[in-house]
């Protein structure tokens, strides 16, 4: 059958359409993509405003149109942080139910994790042994660990690199004050949460997923998208401790002309390279592998189970 998921980000409104059937890997048909940016839409309160709600309708209306043009039998619609944790999202998930017939499921950052843990389990399989899945969004870090499908442990953390960019990052370039300052915020929150990790021992695969990993392996020397899923991409700690200094000097006009950097995400690469290089320092991960799946292959992932247990 041909499932759909309606990804409502904290950076894209993302429709990912796939063939698939339980016990069989899912294979991509269509792609459709509409930046929103809903971490940039927030007032003061932390609601998101009249004008961003009418965008975020729109942008639902064309993915709608997009999937019954594909011939999408199963929808699934999710949404994450940026809705989440909005102050009216009551309103915000009323008014879209109203006007476009769709039933946003909000998930936790906990639920994320645990997700993506199961897409990256089932890329790599059994033999990767003991799985630390690190996934950097527009809103939140998700962190999970273990050996099974389920993670013996998940969290997620408002790390995210849209939501650091805009709260801590206004210049162009950042003043070197706000880079160190973020640099100790992220490694203050992430530092709370080792122990919890920890105690399970070290992992024996350290796999990264999300679009900013896979920029910062890109400018690293991974190889490009255009060569496909299958090709293993890594990102070595050392090289992205080079990068990030260079990434600081630079402006978001710079940025964007870096290899697999795409203009609406530059602004955003240096808060991403901060988290993930603090994640890696903190965790004492060398090298990591970035996986193509994540959340979405996750969300199709659990669909298909539960078809299959009828």
């Amino acid at each position: 059958m041909r499932l759909g998921v309606l990804d409502v980000g904290s950076n894209t409104v993302h429709l990912l359409v796939v063939d698939a059937h339980p016990g069989a890997c899912p294979l991509p048909a269509h792609s459709h993509k509409a930046d929103l940016r809903l971490t940039q839409l927030l007032d003061e309160d932390g609601a998101i405003g009249p004008d961003g709600v009418d965008r975020l309708i729109a942008v639902v209306h064309d993915a709608l149109r997009a999937a019954e043009d594909k011939g999408v039998e199963d929808l699934l619609p999710f949404a994450t942080s940026a809705v989440r944790e909005a102050t009216n999202a009551d309103d915000v998930l009323a008014r879209v139910r109203t006007e476009t017939g769709i039933e946003l499921t909000v998930l936790t950052g906990e639920e994320e994790a645990r997700l993506t843990f199961l897409a990256v389990r089932r890329w790599f399989g059994w033999s990767a042994g003991k799985l630390l899945v690190l996934d950097i969004g527009g809103g939140s870090l998700e962190i999970a660990y273990g050996i099974d499908e389920e993670p013996d442990t998940a969290v997620s953390l408002p790390l995210g690199a849209g939501r650091l960019t805009t709260a801590r990052l206004p210049g162009d370039p950042p003043d070197p004050d706000d880079v160190r300052a973020l640099r100790r915020h992220v490694r203050t929150e992430i530092a709370r949460t080792v122990g919890e990790f920890s105690r399970f021992g070290a992992p024996d695969h350290v796999v990264a997923t999300s679009k900013t990993f896979r920029q910062l392996a890109r400018i690293s020397g991974a190889a490009r998208s255009a060569e496909g899923p299958y090709v293993q991409r890594e990102l070595k700690r050392a090289s992205l401790e080079a990068w990030v200094p260079r990434l600081a000097a630079m402006t978001t006009a710079e940025r964007a002309e870096l290899p697999g950097v795409s203009e609406g995400r530059a602004n955003q690469l240096l808060a991403g390279a901060l988290v993930a290089e603090g994640a890696m320092d903190l965790f004492h991960v060398e090298s990591l592998e970035i996986c193509p799946w994540a959340l979405r292959e996750g969300v199709i992932l659990r669909r298909l189970d539960h078809m299959g247990q009828g």
